[in-house]
């Protein structure tokens, strides 16, 4: 079941989300990008690593299963904690909006019309 977010704002191939976890709202960062942890200062605002919290990284390439990906992250979030997602290649990045409940913005990155059902 796809999580619901809200979009903060996009970046370069990426888009930056607030989502709800058991009431608690956490920061997400998921961009199309090599996995590497170079591109993570890349994306994340140095205040983030400042805040309390973790910084949690996690890759998902073509062909993984994102979903399964992104509920272990999800599963071993604290409070305050943010959560980047580098993804390899479009249809990983696409896969993960929709999990991360961004529709429209999936179907837009997999160059489909309409929203992802």
């Amino acid at each position: 079941m796809p999580l619901a977010s809200t979009l903060i704002a996009r970046l370069d191939q990426g888009l930056i989300l607030d989502i709800t976890l058991e009431n608690l709202p956490f920061r997400v960062y998921v961009a199309q990008r090599e996995a590497d942890v170079e591109q993570v200062s890349n994306l994340v605002p140095a205040e983030q690593f400042a805040a309390d919290g973790d910084v949690h990284v996690a890759a998902i390439h073509e062909g993984d299963d994102a979903s399964e990906q992104i509920q272990d992250v999800l599963f071993n979030l604290n409070p305050g904690d943010a959560i980047v997602f580098l993804c390899t290649g479009p249809q990983a990045y696409a896969d993960a909006l929709a999990e991360l409940g961004q529709a429209d913005e999936a179907a837009a990155a997999s160059g489909q019309k309409g929203t992802l059902q």
